[in-house]
């Protein structure tokens, strides 16, 4: 199968490859950048799949392909003996593509879109505003992102969403540097949102529900039963410590996590929490 591309209303680009599916808008040269994505997003899964293996194993070797060093550089902060460079890859690729479309014109605004892994380049006074939203499209607020800031990668990861967690999260949110850091992050947190042990979570082998998971056979959340008020605050304190500990480290700059209508941020200045949602202040 090859690559799709299609424009959408709004004059954006979609591009869509396998289980690669990205949305791209531009402020400038559109002709020049859609170009220029649908040049590179020609290479990214062949690039992906040549060092599937390696990127498949717990961070160990560097690979090779841009793509998998970008993944492996997100990673290595996080090193466990479970996160796999995989861990990091729909930030990467979106970091990609939206990288050779800066590097073909200059852009006052752009971004990838990858699922909700999000990579940004703005200028000027070009914002990016975010809209959070649970898995099952419930809106959590909106958070507006200025060229000044330093924020340039938005990802959200949970239990019930395109990949598998090992935690019970039902939206995790994390802003970082890059869409590749904040999608390790997010995918971290929402494993840290748990009740370890607790006779409501089911739980599988990874491989049991994707032969070809990277999680191999470690246990995966598969159903979350009823859960009490202290128990949903319990597992989202677990997250918060964890999203803490990477804000400490410079690692990401904020989080919101949810569950079960509940909520907790984490290094978002200018936000509140009112009835699990996230307000922004102008």
């Amino acid at each position: 199968m090859k690559p799709v591309a299609a424009l959408l209303p709004g004059e954006r680009l979609h591009l869509q490859h396998g289980p690669i599916d990205l949305v791209i808008g531009v402020t400038g040269d559109r002709q020049t950048a859609f170009a220029a994505a649908r040049d590179r997003f020609e290479t990214v899964l062949d690039e992906l799949v040549a060092e599937l293996d390696l990127l498949r194993r717990p961070v160990s070797d560097a690979p090779m392909g841009a793509i998998g060093r970008c993944m492996f550089d997100a990673t290595r902060h996080h090193t466990d003996g479970v996160v796999t460079p995989m861990a990091a890859v729909a930030g990467s690729v979106a970091q990609a593509v939206l990288s050779a479309m800066v590097a073909a014109t200059p852009l006052a605004r752009a971004y990838v879109n990858n699922g909700g892994d999000i990579a940004l380049h703005l200028t000027g006074a070009a914002t990016y505003r975010l809209a959070v939203a649970a898995p099952d499209g419930a809106d959590l607020g909106r958070v507006e992102i200025t060229a000044s800031d330093p924020i340039r990668g938005i990802a959200t990861s949970g239990q019930g969403g395109r990949s598998l967690s090992l935690g019970i999260a039902d939206a995790v949110t994390v802003l970082a540097r890059t869409a590749a850091q904040a999608d390790v992050a997010a995918t971290l947190i929402g494993n840290a949102v748990d009740l370890p042990g607790h006779h409501a979570i089911r739980r599988q082998r990874a491989s049991d529900v994707q032969p070809d998971s990277d999680l191999r056979d470690h246990l995966v959340v598969t159903h979350v039963g009823q859960l009490t008020a202290s128990e949903v605050d319990a597992a989202l304190d677990r997250g918060q410590a964890v999203a803490q500990n990477m804000a400490t480290a410079g690692l990401i700059h904020g989080a919101a996590l949810f569950l079960r209508g509940a909520a907790r941020v984490t290094g978002l200045p200018g936000t509140e929490i009112s009835q699990g949602k996230i307000l922004t202040h102008a």
